[in-house]
């Protein structure tokens, strides 16, 4: 199916499906895909807040930036970098294409190379997210929104309880489209709202 309708990856059906469930595209115009390639969500991005605005000034607000490690062929209206999320160095690029303004939106598919080992699958991922949230922190505007992949495991407690000190609700989501087998989840955080 994502083939015939064009996505780079099935990944694309579990963005949209998050959006069916949060509607996190809304009033969205400014937005930082981490870990991009190979570049379903970005394109599911450029599709949904450029593509299907009828407006053309509503379009012509729309900044999508994406990241990742490995270098992803272009897509339209896609500004893309090439870098590692856990460097400062990667942080400040994206800043640096924000020009003072803040996202509405960062969202994260990111995942390590899968060891099979959960423990350490678990903790390398919370490790990402956490740099994920950390870029986050520099970009999103106040009551913006970060989605991000986690791997359900015995510290996702924890793991809740640090995004609860950033944002106003954090919700687990399952899409369909992810494997009932897999530990893969999702985090909706909503309401950024980070302390003084």
């Amino acid at each position: 199916l994502a083939k015939e309708e064009g996505w780079r990856a099935r990944s694309a059906f579990k963005l949209l499906q998050i959006n069916d469930e949060f509607n996190i595209f809304d009033g969205v115009y400014k937005v930082v895909d981490l870990c991009a390639a190979p570049g379903s969500w970005s394109q599911v991005l450029s599709k949904k807040l450029r593509f299907e605005r009828a407006d053309e000034s509503e379009r012509s607000r729309v900044k999508i930036v994406a990241v990742d490690l490995q270098a992803m062929a272009p897509l339209p209206g896609v500004i893309q970098l090439q870098g590692d999320i856990t460097k400062l160095t990667t942080a400040e690029k994206i800043i640096s294409h924000f020009e003072g303004e803040h996202a509405d939106l960062v969202v994260c598919d990111g995942a390590p190379d899968v060891t099979g080992l959960h423990d350490i699958d678990e903790y390398i991922q919370a490790q990402l997210l956490l740099a994920a949230l950390n870029i986050t922190t520099h970009v999103l505007k106040p009551g913006g929104t970060f989605v991000a992949k986690i791997f359900r495991g015995k510290d996702i407690s924890l793991l809740y309880s640090q995004l609860r000190i950033f944002f106003g609700k954090v919700t687990c989501a399952k899409p369909r489209s992810s494997r009932n087998s897999s530990i893969e989840a999702f985090v909706v955080c909503q309401n950024y709202a980070p302390p003084e």
